[in-house]
């Protein structure tokens, strides 16, 4: 498993996610999951809010394969906002890309929504596709589950789609802490150098640095680091930073030039690109999103 399956997995599993879920489901009456970007299966499969067309369509592997279809454009399509698509039944899901810094490691996936009133007239066009998948299956009883559609208006189905894309900015920053912390049975030399990194974390440490401290060689310190660690060497210590950087921009006393200084960055420049890249929006918008004036 890699390291960013094994994050996913492990936020998958977290209260975090499975209070949120229950509370997004009871609140809208929609499934929610959070999947990897090649996570080949139905999506909200077995979920206790998953439209009762799509739990039929997914035990049939030809209207599956339709299904599948949609749930590929979604995850080659949300790497960096919220994206919607529409099925041939007339039924939204969508997908906010979760990242670790800049690398997208899953979606939070809901939908199964129509965005039209079901009705008997509208489902002519949903068997005409049926017929043309050669889906089998008894129509009425297809019609009669199509029609208990979950239904919101666009605008109603917007909001949903927000609000999990602000809990997307909760995960990809609790994903950032844990790929920091990620390697639990790391050997002393490495715990070492991590107390070394936090120590002059304000100064302009290098790899070379870092190894000469530990009384490695840079060479074989590198690989070390990766392995254990589960990041590169100048990753990591950019993910610190950054959570340093984090707690300051909460003192609203603290200009942002400072703080980029204080964490051991070289440029204000610097700062904001690596800030960004680790937490998907610049320290001036994050200082806003926490409320701090």
């Amino acid at each position: 498993m890699s390291s960013k399956d094994s994050i996913l997995e492990t936020m998958a599993g977290s209260e975090l996610f499975r209070g949120y879920e229950r509370s997004f489901g009871e609140a809208t009456g929609l499934p929610l999951t959070l999947r990897t970007p090649d996570a080949w299966q139905v999506a909200q499969k077995d979920s206790r809010h998953q439209n009762p067309f799509c739990a039929l369509m997914a035990s049939q592997s030809r209207s599956c394969a339709a299904c599948l279809h949609v749930q590929q454009q979604l995850s080659d399509n949300a790497t960096d906002k919220p994206v919607t698509s529409v099925c041939f039944a007339g039924l939204a899901d969508s997908a906010v890309p979760v990242r670790v810094g800049s690398k997208v490691i899953g979606h939070l996936q809901t939908g199964q929504v129509a965005l039209k009133a079901p009705s008997k007239a509208r489902f002519g066009k949903v068997r005409r596709k049926l017929d043309e998948l050669g889906v089998p299956g008894d129509r009425a009883a297809l019609a009669e589950a199509w029609l208990k559609s979950p239904t919101m208006t666009r605008r109603q189905y917007q909001g949903a789609v927000e609000l999990l894309a602000h809990f997307a900015s909760q995960l990809s920053a609790a994903s950032n802490q844990l790929a920091i912390r990620q390697a639990n049975a790391e050997p002393p030399v490495i715990t070492r150098a991590k107390a070394y990194i936090a120590e002059h974390l304000s100064e302009d440490i290098s790899l070379g640095d870092v190894a000469k401290a530990v009384h490695m060689s840079r060479f074989y310190f590198c690989k070390s680091f990766r392995r254990h660690a589960g990041l590169h060497f100048t990753d990591y210590v950019s993910r610190l930073r950054v959570e340093r950087a984090k707690e300051l921009l909460l003192n609203p006393h603290l200009r942002i030039s400072e703080i980029a200084y204080e964490v051991g960055f070289q440029s204000l420049t610097h700062f904001n690109r690596v800030f960004r890249r680790v937490m998907g929006k610049s320290p001036t918008q994050y200082r806003g999103h926490v409320g701090v004036a």
